[in-house]
């Protein structure tokens, strides 16, 4: 069957010459355009990954993983080489995300406990106002899939804190483990020399559906996949309006699991089956996008909590050329593999600019016409200029907590580490009278500590750490408490 145009149906008027009627026709042009587009206002999707390494993409230079789907969205949208997680740890920087404040702000970040636990008795607290619960105020639906990590207890859960759908892990994929531990060390040695023997039972995590338990222990070998599906029904359901959808992974943090059709199929082993089986289902999402002629009104933005978890060893991913990894404040350990998607959107290219995904609140909310709150501070700035290819970013420094302490500080190429600590090996901690400095764009790989050369650079930063300290106003320890 021949395709019909709708702009065929339209019988042009006479009177193009006279400029009423021609603003009038150019109004009509473009609401037939829109409604071949969708809404104006644009959907959101953000696919978080945990435990994903600056270096375990293709696109971002992983020479045995294969992630054609992520890697044709750099292609087609813009690939961020200096994007930053909110934290080095799951709870933390998922909170940042949410909130687009500093976790310390919302006491969701802990010298304690550095992440939330199956018996911890507290979460996110009502008065921070989350992205989905901003978009909300502009006629969103918003759903999440997925790993929250911000609260079990039903006060907590998504639904309470703008969701209007929820199913997923509400914690990390290796807690309520089950499988007995064979020595002081055998926590680790679950993903260095046992994780090809480990079953979903071996950790009795809970699958949830809304404030329900559907599934106990939740089958991770289909985890993957069913969080895509689950998304992609979703999605369906709610394409005739603006909508937020946010798919959080608990993969690749360990354990490790892939389903059936991905497991042995990757070079780098059972970790890149995981990686991989992530990308094809971005591949089905962006495949759903396209039959739905949605893809000229969706931003996709794909990312990951924090860095990869190197005790794990073969388990777990690698930060490429950068220092450290997950549960440290060296550039490993916050900078994220990051990509924007979002064709007549978003302006091709490689952005080098610094970002974070403190930035996705302010950013979805300008890009949704919703004002962001006015009564606390907020640490994200609004992308909006980068995204459209016609300015830089506002972000021109970057705060690095671990728990509830202030390691480090990025003041544009320059980042200076009054402490450094080792994510997991014990006996690291070093506070440095004089902070170690380094250009982390000359240097990203932080090798060269030119402090001793730029005593005035540092002095900027200590004014400025200063000047941040002095506005610093936190709510309760909210991780503290378990038992």
């Amino acid at each position: 069957m021949k395709a019909t145009n709708p702009l065929q149906k339209i019988r042009i008027p006479t009177c193009l010459t006279r400029p009423l009627c021609f603003l009038g026709m150019m109004l009509l042009l473009q609401a037939v355009m829109l409604g071949q587009q969708g809404s104006s206002t644009p959907n959101f999707i953000v696919v978080f990954a945990d435990d994903l390494g600056y270096g375990d993409l293709g696109v971002f230079g992983h020479p045995t993983i294969r992630t054609p789907n992520l890697d044709r969205m750099a292609a087609q949208g813009q690939k961020w080489t200096n994007f930053y997680a909110a934290a080095s740890v799951c709870t933390p920087s998922r909170a940042g995300l949410m909130t687009g404040r500093l976790p310390v702000r919302s006491g969701m970040a802990s010298s304690v406990n550095r992440v939330l636990f199956p018996d911890s008795h507290h979460g996110l607290p009502q008065s921070e106002v989350t992205l989905a619960e901003q978009l909300r105020k502009a006629g969103y639906a918003t759903g999440m899939v997925g790993k929250w990590h911000l609260g079990h207890q039903e006060q907590y859960l998504p639904t309470n804190h703008g969701f209007d759908y929820y199913f997923g892990i509400p914690y990390s994929n290796d807690m309520d483990r089950t499988r007995p531990l064979t020595s002081a060390r055998g926590y680790w040695e679950l993903w260095t020399r046992e994780w090809d023997n480990l079953t979903p039972t071996d950790f009795n995590v809970p699958l949830m559906r809304g404030t329900e338990i559907v599934e106990r222990p939740a089958d991770q070998n289909t985890l993957t996949r069913r969080y895509t599906e689950d998304a992609i029904r979703w999605i369906r359901e709610h394409k005739d309006g603006p909508f937020f959808m946010y798919l959080a992974h608990n993969l690749p943090h360990v354990p490790l699991f892939a389903s059936e059709a991905f497991r042995g199929t990757s070079r780098r082993g059972l970790y890149g089956d995981v990686v991989e089986e992530i990308d094809h289902g971005i591949g089905l999402i962006l495949k759903m996008l396209e039959e739905e002629g949605l893809v000229g009104n969706t931003i996709v933005v794909f990312t990951s909590d924090n860095g990869p978890w190197l005790p794990t060893e073969i388990s777990g991913g690698t930060a490429g050329m950068l220092r450290e990894g997950k549960g440290s404040t060296w550039e490993g350990g916050m900078r994220e593999p990051t990509i924007f998607w979002g064709p007549r959107l978003i302006q091709p290219g490689v952005v080098m600019d610094m970002g974070s995904t403190l930035d996705l609140l302010p950013t979805f909310s300008s890009l949704a016409g919703v004002p962001v709150p006015g009564d606390r501070i907020l640490d994200g700035t609004d992308l909006g200029p980068v995204l459209r290819g016609n300015g830089q970013s506002p972000r021109k420094t970057m705060f690095y907590y671990r728990g509830s302490e202030l390691y480090a500080v990025r003041m544009g190429p320059y980042k200076a580490h009054f402490i450094t600590e080792a994510g997991y090996r014990p006996n690291t901690r070093q506070e440095h009278q004089v902070p170690l400095l380094f250009n982390v764009e000359e240097d990203p790989s932080e090798r060269f500590d030119i402090s001793e050369a730029h005593p005035d650079i540092l002095a900027v930063i200590r004014k400025m750490v200063a000047e941040h300290q002095a506005n610093m106003v936190r709510l309760p320890d909210q991780l503290k408490d378990r038992g």
